[in-house]
C-alpha cells in the first residue's frame, strides 16, 4: 500500500524532503485523555499492551489527535524477557518488577532461550496488523525493541534502579554469564523484529535506555557488540537510540543502521560532524521545553530547526514526552515543525 505521508521514511533513507518529519517517543500515552480513557477500561498497562485491538487503538490516537508523521506500536521493551519466561508486572507509579532475576548460571538455565517468537509474542504482531489496517496508509508504522544491554539490566536487577549495581557487579564477577544472556536476548530480538516487519512495521527502532550507565570500553563489550548484530540483520529505516552513550557517539555513527537518535544532552553539531551525510539524526529537543509557554515552545523549536546542518534529520524529543505535559503544548511543537519548509 502506497503511503500518503512517507516523509519519515524518506528522511530515514536520506532522500529529498520538503520539511522535517516529526513524531514523539511515548506519543501514545498519558498525555492524551483519550489514551487514559482506554487505559481505565482495563486492569493496567500490561493488559492494555497485551490486548491487540486496544493497543492498536492507542497507537493510532496520536495520528488523529496530534498529527505526527509516524505511528509507533504501543507495546513495551520488556515483552522479550516475558516471552523468554521471565515474567514481569507493571506496578503503578513504580514501573516494572520481576519476581525472579537472572544472576547465576542456574537462573539462566531456567530461561527459554529458543522460542517461537510468532507464538509467544502473537499479541504484539496482531496489534501491528490491526494498526496497519486502521492507519490505511496514512503514515508509516514503527516497530521497536529494547537493546540487549537494557533488557539485561531489568532481567538482572528485577526493576528499575538508580545505579543498576547488581547488573554492573555481574560484569565483573561473571562476565561469561552476562555475555551468554546478552546473546540469548540478541537472538530473540532479531527474530522478534523480523516478525514485526513481516506483520507490517515499516521501520524499526532499538531503545538502549541504560546505555549511559556504562563506561566507554564496557559499552563496546556489553552493549555495542550486540547492537551491531541486530542492525546487521536488517535493511531499510532503522534507528538506534542509546541514551547517555556520549563517549560512544562515534561508534554509533559507524553502525549499519540508517538513523541515530540523540538525547537532549548530545551535541547535534558534533554528531553531524561524526556522521556527515551518511546518517539521519533524530531528536533532540529537551522534553521539558514543552512545559513552557506556546511562544517559548515555538521559539525553542525554531532555534533547533535552524541549527540543523543537514536535511537528514527527523525531529523528536531527546527522550519520551513526559505524562503531565499538556497536549496543546505538544501540538504547538508539532505544528511549528510542520509549518516550516526547508
Amino acid at each position: 500500500m502506497k503511503l500518503e505521508n512517507d516523509i519519515y521514511l524518506r528522511a530515514s533513507r536520506g532522500e529529498a524532503i520538503e520539511r522535517y518529519p516529526v513524531w514523539l517517543m511515548r506519543q501514545a500515552g498519558r498525555i492524551l485523555p483519550e489514551y487514559r480513557a482506554v487505559r481505565d477500561s482495563v486492569s493496567g498497562f500490561k493488559e492494555l499492551a497485551e490486548t491487540p485491538a486496544l493497543a492498536a487503538e492507542v497507537t493510532v490516537q496520536p495520528i488523529d489527535l496530534l498529527d505526527v508523521d509516524a505511528a509507533i506500536i504501543f507495546s513495551d521493551i520488556l515483552v522479550v524477557p516475558d516471552a523468554m519466561g521471565l515474567t514481569y508486572q507493571m506496578i503503578e507509579k513504580k514501573g516494572p518488577w520481576f519476581e525472579h532475576t537472572i544472576r547465576t548460571d542456574s537462573d539462566l538455565s531456567k530461561l527459554d532461550i529458543k522460542i517461537d517468537v510468532e507464538d509467544r509474542l502473537a499479541y504484539v504482531l496482531e496489534a501491528i496488523a490491526i494498526t496497519k489496517k486502521a492507519l490505511n496508509g496514512r503514515v508509516p508504522l514503527i516497530g521497536f525493541a529494547g537493546a540487549p544491554w537494557t533488557i539485561l539490566c531489568y532481567m538482572v536487577e528485577g526493576s528499575g534502579s538508580k545505579t543498576f549495581s547488581q547488573t554492573r557487579k555481574l560484569l565483573y564477577t561473571n562476565p561469561i554469564l552476562a555475555h551468554e544472556l546478552l546473546q540469548a536476548i540478541t537472538d530473540v530480538t532479531i527474530e522478534y523484529l523480523k516478525a514485526q516487519k513481516k506483520f507490517g512495521a515499516d521501520a524499526l527502532q532499538l531503545f538502549d535506555s541504560w546505555a549511559g550507565i556504562l563506561g566507554h570500553e564496557q559499552y563496546q563489550e556489553f552493549g555495542m557488540k550486540y547492537i551491531k548484530q541486530i542492525v546487521a540483520a536488517f535493511q531499510g529505516p532503522f534507528t538506534v537510540f542509546s541514551k547517555g552513550a556520549y563517549s560512544s557517539l562515534e561508534n554509533l555513527m559507524n553502525l549499519s543502521c540508517t538513523t541515530i537518535g540523540l538525547d537532549w544532552n548530545m551535541d547535534m553539531d558534533n554528531a553531524r560532524v561524526l556522521c556527515g551525510e551518511n546518517k539521519t539524526l533524530q531528536g533532540n529537543l529537551d522534553p521539558c521545553v514543552l512545559y513552557g509557554s506556546h511562544q517559548r515552545i515555538e521559539s525553542e523549536t525554531l532555534n533547533m530547526l535552524k541549527a540543523f546542518k543537514s536535511h537528514r534529520h527527523i525531529v523528536n524529543l531527546g527522550h519520551g514526552v513526559y505524562p503531565d505535559i499538556h497536549p496543546e503544548n505538544v501540538k504547538t511543537f508539532i505544528k511549528t515543525v510542520k509549518n516550516n519548509e526547508i
